[in-house]
């Protein structure tokens, strides 16, 4: 086994999983992209094996602490203590995410299931070169009829992979229709948005929707309507959705039909929407846009971003509103975000309170020390009437 000597102060030697390119000292054995490699430092202790690849920033993340094979054995072994820690600590496991990359020792590997489909992720090159033993491994421990691979998430470039997306095993269903809440949706699990449904919100969606009831409601960067359903279906007096996308707009207005919700849906930059002229209230206003940054370089202007879109926002809220908002870039940290929240509340000349915060459901489990596998973050803000 070839293996790579990493530099003091790197930060696998203070419990991360990563390491970078800058981090290394040296390789020994010529290891080759996709294998798995020794992680030493430079006493030559062992700080575990990963997989590598040299063309990625990411050279080596780490999957144990212990010499450890990619074979059948491995995956099994992995991907069962996945679902069973998402069994025991209640998940619904015919709706959703059954592998989170890092949090499950599989970095890279993301699943998520829809009914009787899996629809899979592999963006590491190691773990990708084993898509056809992960797929197996799936539908055997899960019974799922079909897995569908779902490659063509951007990030694959860095790792020098290309975009793909193919049924792996069984036939594609097709669109299928999926229940949450009360509410129902139109999921293509092969031709859809990433891999059909935003998973990590379904529980936001059971947090917000009960302030909705009697109050007028502005949902932004609404994608498919899950925000706005939820709302109509709590019995929200009127429901506004905004969204850029053609196609989600498209599957937002079907989700609204099938359900019999009455759901006035806009195509529109919701930066603009906020800014019209005429100024209507709302008394429920949600923000969930997408990542406003992919890389650390460019926080200060995603929270510049931030900033001005809850300014705008706040303008629109009744006296005693409320804000639901989150963010899913993980280079923002959570205080980052409420700070940038707090300097647009400013700009608006608003006071508000917090409700409660939400964070990431249990199927997106956190890693302690890796700091990466936490991304979503949320806050409910009241306001302060009279301030």
């Amino acid at each position: 086994m070839g293996g790579i000597i990493v530099k003091p102060r790197s930060r696998i030697l203070h419990g991360h999983d990563w390491v970078y390119a800058s981090e290394i000292l040296k390789t020994f054995g010529a290891p080759q992209g996709g294998e798995v490699v020794s992680i030493k430092d430079g006493k030559d202790h062992l700080l575990g094996v990963g997989i590598y690849n040299p063309r990625s920033q990411i050279t080596v993340r780490r999957i144990s602490r212990h010499r450890q094979d990619l074979d059948a054995d491995f995956f099994n072994r992995r991907i069962a203590q996945a679902l069973e820690y998402r069994r025991h600590t209640g998940c619904r496991m015919d709706l959703c995410r059954l592998l989170w990359s890092e949090s499950d020792g599989l970095p890279g590997v993301v699943a998520d299931r829809y009914g009787p489909v899996v629809v899979l992720q592999t963006l590491t090159l190691a773990m990708d070169s084993h898509r056809e033993t992960i797929a197996a491994s799936l539908a055997e421990l899960t019974g799922a009829a079909c897995v569908i691979e779902r490659n063509d998430a951007p990030v694959r470039t860095s790792e020098g992979l290309e975009a793909r997306t193919s049924v792996l095993i069984g036939t594609n269903p097709g669109p299928l229709e999926i229940e949450t809440g009360g509410v129902t949706f139109l999921v293509d699990p092969l031709g859809g948005h990433k891999t059909g449904l935003y998973l990590d919100q379904l529980a936001s969606y059971a947090e917000v929707a009960p302030l909705a009831k009697g109050r007028t409601v502005l949902d932004c960067f609404s994608n498919q309507g899950g925000f706005a359903l939820a709302c109509a279906k709590a019995g929200a007096s009127e429901v506004t959705a905004v969204e850029s996308g053609a196609d989600s707009i498209a599957r937002l207005r079907e989700n609204a039909r099938r359900n019999a919700l009455n759901i006035t849906a806009r195509q529109a930059d919701v930066f603009d929407f906020l800014k019209r002229p005429d100024k209507p209230e709302y008394d429920l206003v949600i923000l969930d846009p997408p990542s406003f940054t992919k890389a650390r370089g460019r926080a200060t202007e995603a929270l510049r971003g931030y900033r001005d879109l809850h300014a705008r926002a706040a303008r629109l809220l009744s006296k005693n509103g409320i804000l639901a908002t989150f963010s899913c870039s993980h280079h923002i940290a959570a205080h980052e975000f409420e700070s940038a929240i707090a300097e647009g509340l400013h700009d608006a000349r608003r006071n508000m309170r917090v409700l409660r915060r939400i964070g990431q459901p249990l199927d997106h489990p956190v890693v302690l020390g890796l700091p990466e596998t936490e991304y979503l973050k949320g806050i409910v803000l009241e306001a302060m009437p009279g301030r």
